[in-house]
């Protein structure tokens, strides 16, 4: 029996912690666990066997590190891995053909691009590598746990994917919010995981028991396959220089067996959990009756950060990153001019789109090159899940793989020729396809024949693989102008694929209206005509008020708009005098609230435009007042919306990148410092690769006189320690931008403290908090560069020579 069947019809227990058991055998601080399969293979072994007896179905190898980034004996750590565990299987007593070894990957500890600088295929290629020593020593499954990042989860299963044929386990990493680091919330990572194949999926690390049950709940509502939950030992704890956890193997297990009774498939621990905690676990669940992971029917798709469902309120889908028609988005296109679309992006979230269609095909144009660096583009400012459209295979392919999510597939058709090339990119990557109802002899004239194509889709999806829930069918409208009964076949052919196949439909609508006058009115009707036939989703222009009051007015009076919120809402801010908008807002506004240019184009992470409009403004405006009143209060706008949960990293690093490159723009105007009120070392932290914080703190305080040493981004703790002893400075700023590297700053706080008791060291950055800087021990902590400015002047002021 393989692992996949075994999760599917009965409790399965996986081992707990491993890193914590190597410090008690005196693993040394730094140094690497994965060596210890080498030099230790004794320790090892031992550890593995007793999780076999206290009841652990699977094995996880001490391989969480284990790639060439870490170690260049990589190959003989990974059999040194196999081998031990190999080793005690063959001394357990119990039931070996129980056990199964998993083969751990663990994250890169590297940031993809566009929030960090390493590339996604260098991370399929880091993981692949990794995969393909594994494959050849007889594991039993892929487990790739303890993963923070959707798109880098997304790399570690396609290399395994590609290079091996074991069944792949997914665990994520989530904050108390339920949200990975980069945002993806557990829907998200459901659909994602799901299309692209994975056997089981669920949560890991981070969190106890206690705080894990909300996100395990949620994994069984949502998912269709096997739960795996495997919470640390509680929250971890600083008890005289030593991390400990605050909850027992008797309280875990209590735990557990509230999480089992919700439908998880498989249990066990990570962090602080050792075998005790796994027996207790097994006895405490063993007797409960196993509940099979349930087959989810709702169609799907997914960003970086959420999912959108496709059954119940209809979706609409912005059409207007389409060339076709469209003469200045022509020229944008041929121009390389990717911000034109970013913006017509936002405009069209603005508007009020769930889903934005993509399509960059032009004559002339490599869109095989285009389309994917497009996705990338639009992904690194906009969070809404995407439509990808193209009709070339190539470029369908490479846009799926960088995409960060379960994307729209726009098309397939029941021609062979599209059935043989777009099925299995889709069964690959994962995704819900557009089904166009066009066969050899091209679109039937009727609802029964479209219907009938629709069913052929259906049923080739089926034996490729693809669920029809994974399907959406588009029946097509022809112009009225040319078939009086274009409109009346397609309405009924909805109704029809809805009612005898049970899957999805989806309709281009402005093409009813093409060669008529007044096509708004006529669109706006229609759409309201194919929506109370049982329409999914449209595919039309959210920024045209008739069509956005219809489809207002529908959700109302249908009953999916409570209170009619959303109705009113619309009607407060549209009204009928407005004149209609296609492109971006002359004055845009961010949640209902007009923003200076600069600052919105900042809080909107777009970089070209920020800097642009940094330019235009200093014509008139002086560039210590552009920094203070708009690049400033934008950062910190965005920051607390990212303390706030409704914003994510991805947003908060792409503002940051876009205050850049306005802050560059601006700083080149502001005069030199003679420095005569003291020098001060900047730094941002280890691991933190933005840094627009500490520039601006920095070209502030050299605007109030002082000199600034900086030593840029990324800085390990001892080299702020070495500048610190070098230049004798006495007041040294450190920032963070992200929640990862705070540990960083804690671990450089505590050195230059412990090395230099007469530093001061203020810190600031976008998730700090004046608790936190009292927790690791820092004098001082600014929300903004004027806080720190500030802190600098007391300082210097009460040490005076």
């Amino acid at each position: 029996m393989t692992i996949t069947e075994r999760l599917r019809i009965c409790r399965t227990y996986f081992d707990g912690g491993m890193g914590t058991l190597l410090q008690k055998e005196g693993l040394r601080a730094g140094e690497l666990p994965e060596t210890w399969n080498l030099t230790h293979p004794s320790v090892l072994e031992e550890i593995h066997l007793a999780y076999m007896e206290a009841g652990a179905n699977v094995i996880t190898s001490n391989t969480f590190g284990a790639n060439r980034l870490k170690l260049n004996n990589l190959d003989l750590v990974i059999r040194a891995a196999y081998d031990n565990m190999a080793r005690a299987k063959a001394r357990f007593g119990g039931n070996s053909d129980d056990v199964y070894l998993a083969f751990d990957m663990g994250p890169l500890g590297k940031l993809l691009r566009p929030l960090g600088d390493f590339p996604f295929e260098d991370a399929v290629d880091v993981f692949a590598e990794s995969v393909r020593v594994a494959a050849a020593c007889g594991f039993d499954l892929i487990l790739i746990e303890t993963m923070s990042d959707l798109y880098e989860t997304k790399a570690a299963v396609l290399a395994a994917k590609e290079n091996c044929d074991l069944p792949v386990i997914v665990t994520n990493a989530y904050d108390e919010s339920g949200h990975l680091l980069t945002g993806a919330d557990v829907p998200a990572a459901v659909a994602v995981l799901e299309g692209l194949g994975v056997a089981a999926l669920g949560a890991n690390c981070s969190l106890g028991p206690q705080q894990m049950k909300d996100i395990a709940a949620q994994y069984v509502q949502c998912a269709s396959l096997p739960v795996v939950i495997n919470p640390n030992a509680g929250l971890p704890q600083v008890k005289d220089g030593k991390t400990v956890f605050d909850v027992d193997a008797d309280g875990f297990a209590a735990c557990m067996r509230d999480i089992a009774k919700t439908g998880v498939c498989g249990l066990g621990g990570c962090c602080g959990t050792t075998p005790d905690y796994i027996r207790k676990t097994v006895a405490a669940t063993r007797g409960l009756p196993f509940v099979p992971p349930e087959e989810k029917h709702d169609t799907v798709v997914a960003s970086y950060t959420h999912a959108v469902s496709l059954c119940g309120v209809p979706k609409l889908i912005g059409e207007r990153i389409n060339p076709t028609g469209k003469k200045k988005l022509q020229a944008a296109l041929r121009a390389h001019d990717l911000g034109y679309l970013v913006r017509e992006a936002i405009a069209q979230q603005e508007a009020g789109a769930q889903i934005l269609d993509v399509n960059v095909g032009l004559g002339g144009l490599d869109e095989a090159a285009l389309l994917p660096e497009t996705v990338e583009e639009l992904q690194s400012v906009v969070d809404l899940p995407l439509q990808i459209d193209t009709v070339r295979p190539a470029a369908l392919e490479r846009a799926l793989r960088v995409y960060n999510g379960k994307p729209l597939i726009n098309s397939v058709n029941a021609k062979e020729e599209s059935l043989a090339t777009v099925l299995p990119l889709a069964r690959k990557y994962g995704g819900v396809l557009i089904a166009l109802t066009i066969g050899e002899d091209g679109i039937p004239a009727t609802a029964e024949g479209r219907c009938a194509l629709a069913k052929k889709i259906v049923d080739r999806a089926a034996a490729c693989g693809i669920d029809k829930k994974d399907i959406v069918v588009d029946p097509l409208c022809m112009a009225v102008s040319a078939d009086d009964n274009a409109a009346r076949v397609t309405l009924e052919a909805i109704r029809l694929i809805r009612e005898t196949l049970g899957v999805g439909t989806c309709l281009g609508v402005s093409n009813v209206s093409f060669a008529l006058p007044e096509r708004q009115d006529i669109n706006a009707a229609f759409l309201a005509m194919a929506l109370q036939s049982g329409l999914s989703c449209a595919i039309m222009n959210p920024c045209s008020d008739e069509m956005m009051r219809a489809y207002r007015c529908f959700c109302m009076l249908q009953g999916f708009d409570p209170h009619c919120e959303s109705y009113i809402s619309f009607a407060q801010t549209h009204p009928r005098t407005a004149a209609v908008s296609a492109a971006a807002p002359t004055q845009p506004a961010d949640d209902g609230n007009a923003l200076p240019p600069l600052m919105y184009a900042v809080a909107k992470g777009l970089q070209k435009q920020a800097a642009q409009t940094a330019k235009t403004l200093l014509q008139t405006e002086e560039p210590l007042s552009l920094i203070n009143e708009q690049i400033v209060p934008a950062l910190n706008l965005v920051g607390e919306r990212f303390r706030q949960g409704s914003l994510f990293l991805p947003q908060l690093l792409m503002s940051a990148e876009a205050a850049a490159a306005a802050f560059d723009t601006v700083s080149a105007k502001l005069p030199q410092a003679d420095g005569k009120k003291g020098t001060i070392l900047l730094a941002t932290v280890q691991g933190d690769v933005h840094d627009i914080g500490k520039n601006i703190v920095k070209v502030l305080l050299q605007s109030y006189g002082y000199a600034v040493l900086d030593l840029g981004k990324d800085v390990p703790p001892q080299r702020v320690l070495e500048a610190a002893k070098e230049t004798g400075t006495k007041l040294v700023g450190l920032s963070a931008l992200m929640t990862t590297t705070l540990d960083a700053m804690a671990e450089t706080v505590k050195l230059l403290k412990k090395e230099l008791p007469g530093v001061f060291v203020m810190v600031g950055g976008a998730v700090l908090t004046q608790e936190y800087a009292d927790l690791i021990g820092a004098d001082g902590y600014s929300k903004d560069a004027m806080g720190a400015v500030a802190l600098a002047d007391r300082f210097f002021a009460c040490n005076e020579t």
